[in-house]
Parts: C-alpha cells; structure tokens; sequence
C-alpha cells in the first residue's frame, strides 16, 4: 500500500500509528514533497468511486488562499486533477491507496470496514 501523509499533519499521524498498530505494511511518501501527478490522481479518483471534490483539502491554507470554494464547483474534471496535481497541499490527505481501494482522508470506520473485513 503507499499512504500520501504530510508530516505536521494530525490526522496522518493517526492513521499511521492505525496502520502501525494494526500491522499494515505501507511505503510513506510525503504529499508536499512528492506530490501526486496527473495520472495517479485519475486513476485513484476512478478506482476510489468517489466524487472528485472529495480529493481536494477544503480546510488547507492554500485551498482557501486560492479561493477554490467558489471555483472548484465549476472546473471540468481534466481541471479538476490538473489542478491538484500541481500541489500536494491541495490533496485530502492522508490519501491510502492499495491493491483494490483508495481511502481519502482517515474516517476510522471507513478504513476499518475497507482493511478488516
């Protein structure tokens, strides 16, 4: 599984010692450094069957700095992904993704009910 995490993050620091304590095997890859492309971020919002606003981190300060609120609602999809991949800041994180699924930010129950079953 590869888990896209910002450090500083809270909640990337919990799902992490989730995946830790449960024995999960996961590469890191640190969202701000190396942050999704293009390409990934299509095939993760296709396999994760989730709408596409879902990938994007509304309370993050660049979200807002851009003042995506009002503009992200109308963006094509091609938009939509081209504008995420150009910061990793603007993705929900942490993003977990595996074999059969794409978990976007961590609602325990929801990685409980995906990885435990």
């Amino acid at each position: 599984m590869l888990l896209l995490y910002y450090p500083k993050c809270g909640t990337c620091q919990n799902a992490q010692k989730w995946l830790d304590d449960n024995g999960f095997l996961y590469t890191a890859r640190n969202i701000k450094e190396e942050n999704p492309t293009y390409e990934e971020l299509k095939e993760w919002h296709v396999r994760s069957n989730l709408p596409l606003k879902k990938f994007f981190n509304t309370s993050g300060l660049v979200y807002r700095s851009m003042d995506l609120k009002d503009k992200v609602p109308h963006m094509t999809e091609e938009e939509s992904l081209r504008l995420l991949s150009t910061d990793g800041m603007l993705v929900k994180r942490p993003l977990l993704v595996g074999e059969d699924m794409v978990l976007v930010g961590f609602k325990l129950a929801n990685w409980k009910a995906a990885m435990l079953t």
